[in-house]
């Protein structure tokens, strides 16, 4: 790290929760393809490869369905079978399915809120992020000026965060560095701190951050990223907990 750092962001999906192995694996069984969670969390990523290798971000209101042909691809169906499988389950999907607590996302999220740092969540989302985070007893942080919305009633559940940032509840998403201005503004911290961002993906993550002058993290367990130069990877939060 350039300084010591202040305060730590985090993306929600791909680091925090996964797709829900329970709705995937069902279709996935039909074709014979049996994937257990290690399989499903990886594949995952390799959908995150292939947008971050693509030439330009998927259109409007297609990103479910693009990231599903990766993902079908990752856990071993056919090519010629991903296209067609991926729309049939995007559109049978309705709803929240980024319901799986990724393995080692709890102790990993634990040992950097144990650094005393403030720490938040920036996610591209559909304005669930927050509420979903605080039943699933990840993390949760107050409903503070409008900046997130949607938290469950009860006692909150998980780690407590300064801030969670849903990009359909803000108005902007990654990698608009706009985002991560809010994320700062609502933790109290300026861009002049060094402030890291912990993503899964090339083209929002650490483009974003890099955008909004930030330091990129690139949460890579399996070494996919395509362009590796310039930046920090990491297979897990605890090595991130344990380096700083």
């Amino acid at each position: 790290m350039s300084s010591p750092v202040s305060a730590i962001l985090l993306d929600a999906g791909g680091v925090l929760v996964f797709p829900q192995p329970d709705l995937l694996r069902p279709p996935l069984q039909a074709l014979g393809v049996s994937p257990d969670v290690a399989a499903l969390e990886r594949a995952h990523y390799q959908a995150m490869l292939v947008q971050d290798v693509a030439t330009v971000p998927p259109a409007p209101g297609t990103w479910w369905r693009e990231y599903l042909v990766g993902y079908f691809a990752g856990c071993g169906v056919a090519e010629d079978q991903c296209r067609e499988l991926a729309a049939e389950v995007a559109g049978a999907t309705v709803g929240e399915t980024w319901t799986h607590v990724g393995t080692g996302a709890m102790a990993g999220l634990r040992a950097l809120a144990a650094l005393g740092l403030p720490m938040g969540v920036v996610s591209n989302s559909d304005g669930t992020v927050q509420a979903a985070l605080s039943r699933l007893g990840v993390c949760y942080a107050p409903d503070t000026a409008g900046i997130t919305a949607g938290i469950t009633t009860g006692s909150p559940a998980g780690v407590p965060v300064g801030v969670v940032v849903d990009s359909a509840v803000v108005g902007v998403a990654k990698p608009d560095p706009a985002i991560f201005g809010i994320a700062l503004d609502a933790l109290g911290v300026t861009r002049r701190e060094t402030v890291l961002h912990v993503g899964d993906s090339l083209r929002y993550d650490v483009a974003g951050a890099l955008a909004a002058g930030l330091e990129p993290v690139h949460l890579d367990p399996h070494g996919f990223c395509p362009a590796p130069d310039g930046h920090r990877h990491i297979r897990t939060l605890a090595e991130l907990a344990e380096d700083l």
